[in-house]
C-alpha cells in the first residue's frame, strides 16, 4: 500500500464521490418509461434510490480501480449488486421472513405499497440485475460470463438464499454454524462485489488474487455482521433507519448468542486486522485497507 499521501482523499470523501456516481447510475438504469411505468416501478425506485450505504457498489469500483480498471468499466456491475442487495432487502423485510416495517428510515415497501408490489418489486430487481449485466457492452464476453456467474452464485441457493433460509430455520446450535449462514447471508454478496470490480479491470483472472479477495470479502462481511449484531442492541432506531432488537424478537442466534459483547467486539477487530493486511501490498489499495477500519467504527 501507498505510504500515506496528503494528495489522497479522506476513505469518507471517496466513499460519498462513489455513492454519488452509483446513484446517478441507477436513476438513469432505473428509469420508470424503461421499467414500464406503474406502481412496481415506482416501487423499485422508492426501495432502490436515495438511500443506502452503497458498500458493494463501493466495493465493485475501488477493486476495480485498484486492478488498473476505469469506474465506467466497473458501473454496469456496480449497479446489478446494488439492484440484488435491494430485492434481497425488500423481500427481507416482508411479514414472511424479518417482518420490518422499516428501513432506511422510511416505511419499508412491502408497507408503502403492499405485499404484492413488494414481491414483484423484488422479482423484477434481481432479474434486471441479470440484464444490466449483459447489456454492459464495455467489458469482453468472457469477463461479463465470469461476472453473470458470480452474480448468480453469490445471490443464489449456495449463496444469500441459502444464508437467508437458514436465518429463518432459527437453529444455529454453535457459533461455526452461525458463521456459516453469516458467511452466506452477508458475506457471498461482499464477496461477489468485490470479485465483479477485479473482473471488471482484468482481461483475464489470476487464481491467486481471486483467493486474496475472497479471502478479503469473507473476513470483512463476518465482521460486518458482528457489527449489525451489536447494532442492533447498542443503537436506536433514529441512528439505524431501522428497529432495533428485531434480531431478539424474531427468536434469531446473533453472536451475542454465543460470546459477550467484549468478546464480539474482539473478533471484529480481530477480522478487521486481517482483512485490511490482505491487499497491503498491493499498489493503490488506500480505500480498500482502509474500508474493514471503516465499516467497523460505523453507527448504522
Amino acid at each position: 500500500m501507498a505510504e500515506n499521501d496528503a494528495r489522497i482523499q479522506p476513505l469518507e470523501e471517496r466513499h460519498k464521490e462513489d455513492a454519488l456516481f452509483i446513484e446517478g447510475e441507477l436513476d438513469r438504469r432505473l428509469d420508470p418509461e424503461l421499467m414500464g411505468g406503474g406502481k412496481m416501478a415506482e416501487a423499485i425506485r422508492y426501495s432502490v434510490l436515495g438511500g443506502g450505504k452503497r458498500i458493494r457498489a463501493f466495493l465493485t469500483i475501488e477493486f476495480c480501480r485498484m486492478f488498473g480498471g476505469d469506474i465506467r468499466d466497473a458501473a454496469a456491475y456496480a449497479s446489478a449488486i446494488e439492484m440484488v442487495h435491494a430485492y434481497s432487502l425488500i423481500h427481507d423485510d416482508m411479514p414472511e421472513m424479518d417482518n420490518d416495517d422499516m428501513r432506511r428510515g422510511k416505511p419499508s415497501c412491502h408497507k408503502a405499497f403492499g405485499p404484492s408490489v413488494a414481491l414483484l418489486a423484488g422479482d423484477a430487481l434481481l432479474t434486471y440485475a441479470f440484464e444490466t449485466c449483459v447489456l454492459d457492452f464495455t467489458n469482453n464476453d468472457r469477463m461479463n460470463r465470469y461476472c453473470v456467474y458470480e452474480l448468480a452464485h453469490g445471490a443464489g441457493v449456495a449463496g444469500m438464499c441459502l444464508g437467508q433460509e437458514l436465518d429463518l430455520q432459527l437453529d444455529c446450535p454453535n457459533l461455526d454454524d452461525l458463521k456459516f449462514l453469516y458467511n452466506r447471508k452477508t458475506g457471498a454478496l461482499i464477496k461477489t462485489a468485490a470479485m465483479l470490480g477485479y473482473y471488471a479491470a482484468v482481461d483475464r483472472p489470476d487464481p491467486t488474487v481471486r483467493d486474496k479477495v475472497y479471502a478479503y470479502s469473507m473476513a470483512l462481511g463476518l465482521a460486518f455482521q458482528i457489527i449489525d449484531d451489536l447494532l442492533d442492541v447498542e443503537s436506536t432506531t433514529e441512528e439505524l433507519g431501522k428497529p432495533v432488537g428485531s434480531d431478539d424478537r424474531n427468536g434469531k442466534k446473533t453472536v451475542l448468542s454465543f460470546m459477550s459483547i467484549e468478546e464480539a467486539r474482539a473478533e471484529a477487530e480481530r477480522l478487521t486486522d486481517y482483512a485490511a493486511g490482505i491487499f497491503a501490498d498491493t499498489a493503490s489499495s488506500e480505500y480498500i485497507c482502509a474500508l474493514p477500519q471503516y465499516l467497523k467504527s460505523r453507527r448504522k
